[in-house]
Parts: C-alpha cells; structure tokens; sequence
C-alpha cells in the first residue's frame, strides 16, 4: 500500500495539475511559442526590479496580437486564473512579481510608436515602448516626453502608466498621470476599454487619473497617448554643496519658497555622492555631506536669470560651493550621476532595497536624521538620494538577501522610513508604487474603512481579484497580522496613525 501524499507533495501535484489545465487552454488561443511554463523558461520572470520577493507562475503568455491578449484575458477568466501584467521588469515595489497560481502577461512585444503628431504635439504608442524612445522619435519635431525615470533607457510606457512614475524633472513637468491623454486596455474579461482622450476632456467620469497608477489592478494597458512638449533652447545645472545635510534641506525649500521650480532639483547624501562618483566619475564634490542639482531651462535669458537666483538662495542657505555648467556634455555629467545612483549602490552591496515615499520639503532634514538614527538601530547602511523638489526620498537600505537576519532587520527599517514619512505628513509611497513591498504599509496610513473604499473600486473592473492580486490595498487579515509584528518587533511609535 502507499504512503499517503506530505501536504507539500499534495500541494505539488495540485499545482502540477491545474499548470496543464491553464496550459492546455492557453495553447488554445496562444502559438506554443509564446507560452513558456517549463522551469528554465519561467525561472527570469520570478520578480521584477525588487528581487528580494520572488515567486514562478503557472506559465508565461506572449501574445503578439491585441486579439491574443484578449484571448488570454478571458481564457483566464474563465479559469478564474490571477493575471499579472509585466513590462520591462524594472519596477521596484514587485509590482510585476508573478502569482503563484497565476499567469504573467508579458507585453514586451507590442512595442511599436503608432503615430506623432508634431501639430497636436502628442504621441500614440504601445505599452511596451521604452520611455526614452518616445523622445528619441520626437526629437526630429524638435519634442520630447518629459517624464523621465532613472530607468528610462528601459522602462515601458505600460509600466509607467501602471506607477504613475516621475523621474528627475517632475517637478517642473509633472508625473506620468500630468503627461497622459488617454490610455486604451482590456479588463480581465476582455472587454475593450479607454480613459480619456485627444481632447482637453471627454464625457462622463474622469477615470483616466485612477487608472494611472492602479498597478496593473484594473485594466491592463495596451495603448497610450501621451503628450508631447517643445524641446528647451538651453538648460543649464548648478551643482551645490552643503557641510550639512539640514543646510541643504532648508535650501531646497527656500528655493521653492522664493518663487522658483526648477527643472529639477535633487539631492544626494555625503556617503551616497562616494557611491556615485566612484561609479560614473561625474566630478561630485566628495568633501560634502550633502550636494543639490538645480536646473534650469527655457531661453537663454531665462536660464541666465533663474540660474542667478538660485545661486543667490543657495549661497545665502550656506552652501559651500557652487559649480554651475559650463556645457551640455558636463550638464549630462552631472545627471549621469543622479540618475546612476543605484546602480552605483548596487556594486557595493551585495542587495539593495530602495525605499520610495514622500514628506514635505520642509522636513527633509528631519528625516534624514531619523534615519541616520534607523542605522545604528538596525546596523544596515543607508544611502539617500531624492527627488528634493517634491519631497520624494528614495532611501537605498543595503543587505545581503542570503542573510536572514539582515533581510528581516531591513524590512523593518523599511517599514519605520516608512511610517515616520506618514507621521511627518507624507506618504509611503512617491512613484514606485506600493506592490508587495509596501502593502503592509499601507496599514498604517490607511484606515480599514479607506482601505474597503479602494477594494470597491478594484471590485468594479475585476469582480473576482484575478488582476495582480495580492498586492497594493492590504486586507483586514494582513493589517491584523502586520500589527502583531510591530508589536513585537517595539516598533509601533505613533499613535496618531491609522491603526489595523
């Protein structure tokens, strides 16, 4: 007679089972190569820029056509099968980490810029177009796209829209949601839908602003307008530096306060400054503990008068010294190096785990402090780099993920940014999405009641949870249990938060 199953063995088969089923009706609607399920061809699909959380589907579609998406959708729907949307990968909140019972989407083929028209000055494209190619098509009508993520070299359209991303000159130009006309999709049964228009408004509710930024919860995006602006006649960086980091916090303020948005306006911390110059090589000021990049552009007459007051305000906050741009080539130098920040950080730690939320500018200080303060209690380095203009932090915990221990303190540490971000009046996140990493978070800056309003909305476009679940709005059960972990862990500081 056999042995009975182990529950992990049940388990195995079960999966091994219902893998066939979604498989062999995907092979239904989908060419057999464009469905991977076999170990080896799922294994780069497991997580997305985020790998300390992975997870293998079922299987992996690639459709080619707008009818095969379709197809796909409603195949698992039928199924009652979860569906994660994944475009390039380089989202760093998990957003795009695979369910285990589930399938990822892959829309990495649809990658075709449909039309530019230089007149309307907008864009027709489909989701998986990388952000900088949309630039780089638009320049011969002498546009561009402003939304500009580090990862802009790789990251989608889809995936922008999906995290309302931003990039280091949001603060003049806005985030994706502020450069987006329309967006066109599928729900999970298939349906066809669209948000927006061409138009300076459409009919009926306005739900293009809650699409961007949903996380794939939605609607999955296929295609996208996007709006297009006139390329500046010159544009110009200060590089400023500070003897401390609470100098520089009250000069980005005062930058803001004194009537001024620049084009961008960032800041790196002393050890994260070493950390890029030893990388890139962009002539950082490496005796500073802290240094602002301040740009201006626009016409030459408004450069040259932007970039004078702003050097007056930056002098008079304490800066040390000031480096302006002589050229384009060094201008790119000195972003080279904003925008290298975390690859720079990954050379020197075996992992890294970059934080993304938001307080106001006049607390950057402050924050800054605690988390110097969050070091020495969890013995995890720390390097911070931030959209300073918006108060958007991007603190880099750096871990070694083979490390149990150290993987459990820096989700900790993490979650304290996190918490001390929203107790200071901000968010817990600014444009990388909440994800898997922060849905616990988000316990903490949501009541239940919020939280069950936001369910409804996902209840309305997905009725049974297929689309990314999981992720982004935390249920009753996993706020209870998060709380029960602070608890122990001493970390619940203020009481003022919503709480589980």
């Amino acid at each position: 007679m056999n042995a009975p199953l182990t529950s992990e063995q049940q388990n195995t088969l079960d999966r091994s089972e219902r893998q066939a089923q979604v498989v062999k009706a995907l092979l239904q609607v989908l060419p057999q190569h464009a469905l991977l399920y076999t170990s080896e061809d799922t294994v780069p699909y497991e997580c997305d820029g985020l790998t300390a959380y992975r997870a293998r589907p079922l299987c992996v579609a690639l459709p080619e056509t707008a009818d095969q998406v379709q197809a796909v959708l409603q195949t698992c729907h039928a199924l009652e099968v979860p569906v994660v949307a994944r475009g390039a990968g380089t989202g760093l909140s998990g957003g795009a980490m695979p369910h285990a019972e589930g399938v990822t989407l892959s829309l990495a083929k649809f990658n075709q810029i449909l039309r530019i028209d230089p007149l309307a000055r907008t864009a027709v494209v489909q989701c998986g177009v990388r952000n900088l190619a949309i630039s780089e098509a638009a320049a011969a009508h002498g546009l561009y796209y402003a939304p500009d993520p580090s990862s802009q070299i790789a990251c989608t359209i889809g995936g922008n829209v999906a995290e309302n991303s931003g990039g280091v000159h949001c603060l003049k130009y806005g985030l994706t949601v502020h450069n987006v006309l329309a967006v066109k999709g599928f729900t999970i049964e298939g349906e066809a839908v669209s948000f927006g228009s061409s138009a300076l408004d459409s009919p009926g509710l306005d739900l293009l602003p809650v699409v961007v930024g949903s996380e794939g919860m939605l609607a999955v995006t296929m295609e996208v307008t996007v709006k297009l602006i006139p390329k500046p006649l010159l544009a110009r960086c200060i590089m400023a530096s500070f003897d401390d980091v609470r100098k520089a916090g009250d000069a980005v303020a005062a930058v803001i306060a004194a009537g001024i948005i620049p084009a961008g306006l960032e800041m790196m911390d002393g050890p994260m400054t070493a950390a890029v110059e030893a990388f890139v090589h962009a002539d950082y000021d490496l005796n500073a503990a802290a240094i602002l990049l301040c740009e201006s552009d626009g016409t030459p007459e408004e450069v040259e008068e932007e970039i004078g007051r702003m050097s007056e305000v930056l002098r008079n906050c304490g800066a040390t010294a000031i480096t302006v741009s002589r050229d384009e080539a060094q201008r790119l130098k000195f972003w080279s190096g904003r925008k290298n920040a975390f690859p720079a950080s990954g050379r020197i730690s075996p992992d890294y785990m970059c934080m993304d939320s938001t307080i106001p500018r006049k607390r950057l200080a402050d924050i800054l402090q605690a988390i110097a303060e969050m070091e020495k209690k969890y013995q995890l380095r720390c390097l911070n780099v931030f959209h300073a203009g918006d108060g958007n932090l991007h603190p880099l915990i750096l871990f070694d993920a083979n490390d149990a221990d150290q993987m459990h303190r820096c989700e900790l540490f993490g979650a304290e940014i996190l918490e001390t971000s929203v107790a200071m009046g901000g968010t817990v996140t600014g444009e990388h999405g909440v994800g898997i990493e922060k849905v616990n978070s988000m316990c903490v800056q949501f009541s239940a009641e919020e939280n069950e309003q936001m369910f409804g909305v996902k209840r309305a476009f997905d009725s049974k949870g297929l689309l990314n679940p999981g992720k982004v709005i935390p249920t009753l059960h996993r706020c209870a249990e998060y709380g029960k972990m602070l608890v122990r862990a001493g970390q619940i500081k203020h009481p003022d938060l919503p709480r589980f």
